[in-house]
């Protein structure tokens, strides 16, 4: 149980966090997703990130490129599940460069597409269109390091003084 409500709090309130005042692309989601794939069980890896937008975006709002973001999520969902079993510091700064890259990578393909945007159906035009989204992925590579640091590293310390927190009680 007390796993249980400790992890609900670290993801309510990364989700929460969302809601509040912050640099564009400083979110906690990337963080969410692969801390799911790490400490949750399968089925709960992919349901928090979503969850977590889903709650925020009916607050802030939907724009036409939310699928090309979920999907990102969904996809940082599977690092975080290959990133279980692979647990280090060094992985864990890899998964969350990956994770952050491959947002950007997505997203930015699905503004591209979108036709809200006026960027040409051409290589030139993707490519426009990734350069002018680079001062955002600053603030996502940031944002997903700094809420990756906590997340991962609140739950690891906490496991020092909370025995529930153990591995061998994996399922939540």
């Amino acid at each position: 149980m007390t796993r249980y409500l400790f992890t609900f709090s670290i993801i309510l309130m990364a989700a929460l966090s969302r809601l509040l005042p912050h640099p564009p692309n400083v979110a906690p989601i990337t963080a969410l997703a692969l801390f799911g794939g790490v400490y949750l069980d399968k089925k709960h890896t992919f349901i928090v990130p979503i969850a977590a937008m889903l709650i925020a975006d009916f607050f802030i709002g939907f724009h036409s490129e939310m699928l090309w973001v979920y999907a990102s999520f969904i996809a940082i969902g599977f690092i975080g599940l290959w990133l279980r079993k692979h647990k280090g510091i060094l992985t864990g700064i890899g998964a969350t460069l990956i994770g952050s890259v491959l947002f950007f990578v997505v997203t930015n393909f699905g503004v591209w597409l979108s036709p809200t945007f006026m960027y040409p159906r051409t290589l030139d035009g993707l490519l426009q269109c990734y350069a002018a989204a680079i001062p955002f992925f600053r603030n996502t590579l940031a944002g997903d390091f700094i809420y990756v640091g906590v997340l991962f590293g609140l739950y690891e310390f906490a496991k020092k003084y909370l025995p529930d927190l153990s591995p061998q009680e994996r399922k939540i």
